[in-house]
């Protein structure tokens, strides 16, 4: 692969334009006064499939050839790309057949059929999810499109920080939760030639620090498959095209418990009037229990997702 350059986030701009959603921009003067900053919400729970995703996935889908779209497409996903790719690849006309983990949230799945696409489980903690689904993909001929390992994807998913910053201006720092790499690489990539200087902040969950552990070492590091309420970063190694943009251009990683994501679920709901799930709180939550140290005046959070059904909602939330 070549690297990751802004020209290609800008193509994939124009490739998803009128298709994905340009997401809106919020802020809270609330907020802004509890940090001590201005803060800028890049709200992807309001994306198509509910997350950013479907910007990479679509990205990717555009790009195949006839032959490869007469065929169709394969993924891999605890839920939000699986989305994604199969709503992608209903636009497109096309086929999709997804590996989801057994224990994938029942809402995610069901969404994911919604969108006609075959869904093939396999279970998380003792099973290589990439291997299963090379062998599916080559099996039966269908072109994969992985959720992060993929130079359109990640340029996809860079959009949220080009959109972002073609809003507020430049920002001294940029917050993006981190599960395999992508969405970071991508705006990484994007905000670091568009605004000068930015600190590039990466969140994970402590109990996946795979990022972490890997930056501050110098190459990836794998772990055990984290078992956290943020499904979506529940991975145990960088992926290595994303390591290889992100241990250039991130400058740091910071780590959030459940406890901290499910307060920052809980002031989302309550403050912003918007519904997060785990994942997608974990880099409002790392603002908010004080994890970024030195906080800069103007400052990008991404909410990266909303994919949380009523149950678990209810379930995650509903002592606090």
């Amino acid at each position: 692969m070549t690297a990751l350059s802004l020209t290609d986030v800008q193509a994939a701009a124009g490739r998803i334009a009128g298709v994905a959603h340009r997401t809106p921009v919020l802020t809270s003067r609330t907020l802004d006064e509890r940090v001590g900053a201005h803060v800028f919400l890049k709200a992807e729970n309001l994306q198509r499939i509910g997350a950013f995703k479907f910007r990479g996935a679509y990205n990717a889908v555009s790009r195949l050839s006839p032959d490869q779209l007469r065929y169709g497409v394969a993924a891999y996903s605890s839920g939000n790309h699986a989305q994604a790719v199969a709503l992608a690849a209903r636009i497109a006309g096309t086929k999709a057949v997804i590996l989801m983990p057994a224990d994938a949230p029942p809402t995610k799945v069901a969404a994911t059929r919604g969108y006609s696409a075959e869904v093939v489980t396999y279970d998380r903690y003792a099973q290589d999810r990439a291997a299963l689904a090379e062998e599916l993909a080559t099996e039966r001929g269908l072109t994969l499109i992985p959720p992060y390992e993929h130079s359109d994807v990640m340029a996809g998913q860079g959009t949220v920080a080009l959109e972002l910053i073609e809003e507020t201006g430049p920002l001294d720092a940029l917050l993006v939760p981190i599960g395999g790499g992508g969405l970071m690489a991508g705006c990484a990539t994007a905000a670091t030639a568009l605004s000068p200087g930015i600190r590039m902040i990466g969140v994970e969950p402590a109990a996946g620090d795979d990022h972490a552990r890997s930056l501050a070492k110098g190459e990836r590091v794998e772990i055990a498959v984290p078992r956290t309420i943020a499904d979506g970063q529940a991975i145990s190694t960088p992926g290595e095209l994303t390591f290889a943009v992100n241990r250039r251009l991130v400058d740091s990683v910071e780590l959030v418990s459940d406890d901290e994501i499910l307060a920052a679920m809980t002031f989302a709901f309550e403050r912003l009037k918007i519904v997060l799930e785990p994942s997608g709180a974990s880099a409002l939550a790392a603002l908010l229990a004080g994890r970024i140290p030195s906080l800069p005046d103007r400052v990008g959070v991404v909410l990266s997702g909303g994919n949380v059904g009523l149950d678990r909602f209810l379930e995650l939330l509903g002592d606090r």
